[in-house]
């Protein structure tokens, strides 16, 4: 994705070291990031104009999709500006001298525990959720927590001084987490494009089909589509979709006409380039599948 020039930071959620401030580091570059407490804070800290964008994880291919993301997404008036692909290997950090036998917790963010849940029933740890992962790594490192570890990259165990205790613990090998960058301007076309919308539908039977359809007859291919349930109305639902295609492409223009008069509303989220997954990010430790814990 191409810089939208120097001056102020890329916002990401998390402290430094967290997966989130590496997606920032293959969407920009090497910019100057801002640490964010929370993902609200990250989409703060854009509308406001105190960052020039923010890189938010939208989904990972184990544990699904990150919901308040997109509830943000709906509330905001940002737009997806571009998407990252982020290879992630997970490592049980802890202070130096430990063991895997002296551990009886570790900390890290609910998406990570729920990532490397075998490894952690496996070796009995008992999961203890907190902010984020490299938040985890710095906490241990600042109580001098013993018979503890965290989820954490490699590059987080070094910031704060910790020992990688055992690395690409997640349950499944091929672990990618898709980051959203959004901001206050829409992206360029790209050679392949994304549209990304949010809608809802009268209550009745054939409803989303007849949604979908405007779509299907204009040979749209639909890359996602998810429900979440609406916050004005209790019991009743809105849907993400995301299809290939430009909103300035005809067929899209036409789609997107024709659903606003199936659907209840419509909401576009952003068209942009479609990423291809940050296949450097996967280090050598990765590509010689290293032994996995040190006892």
């Amino acid at each position: 994705m191409k810089p939208m020039g120097p001056g102020k930071p890329v916002a990401y959620q998390g402290e430094p070291g967290a997966n989130s401030e590496d997606a920032v580091l293959i969407s920009f570059g090497e910019t100057a990031t801002l640490p964010s407490r929370t993902l609200a804070d990250a989409f703060a800290a854009v509308e406001s104009g105190t960052a020039r964008a923010a890189v938010v994880p939208v989904e990972n291919s184990l544990a699904g999709s990150i919901y308040e993301t997109y509830d943000l997404m709906r509330a905001s008036d940002l737009v997806i500006r571009g998407e990252v692909l982020l290879p992630v290997n997970h490592c049980l950090v802890a202070l130096p001298g430990q063991s895997l036998r002296e551990i009886s917790r570790v900390y890290s963010h609910p998406q990570a525990l729920a990532q490397c849940d075998s490894f952690l029933r496996e070796h009995g740890f008992e999961p203890v959720a907190a902010g984020d992962t490299a938040g985890s790594a710095r906490m241990l490192r600042d109580r001098g927590l013993r018979g503890a570890a965290a989820v954490s990259s490699r590059r987080a165990a070094g910031l704060y001084g910790l020992d990688v205790l055992a690395e690409n613990i997640q349950t499944q090998r091929e672990n990618a987490t898709r980051f959203f960058v959004v901001a206050r301007e829409a992206a360029p076309r790209g050679e392949r494009n994304k549209t990304a919308v949010v809608f809802s539908t009268p209550n009745r039977p054939g409803a989303l089909y007849r949604c979908l359809g405007t779509l299907a007859c204009r040979s749209i291919n639909l890359t996602k589509l998810e429900s979440r349930p609406s916050r004005e109305r209790p019991w009743e639902y809105v849907f993400h979709a995301e299809f290939d295609g430009h909103v300035n492409d005809r067929d899209v223009t036409l789609a997107l006409q024709d659903l606003a008069t199936k659907a209840s509303t419509v909401k576009l989220l952003g068209s942009f380039p479609a990423g291809a997954e940050a296949s450097a990010k996967i280090s050598a430790d990765q590509e010689r599948n290293p032994e996995r814990s040190r006892e």
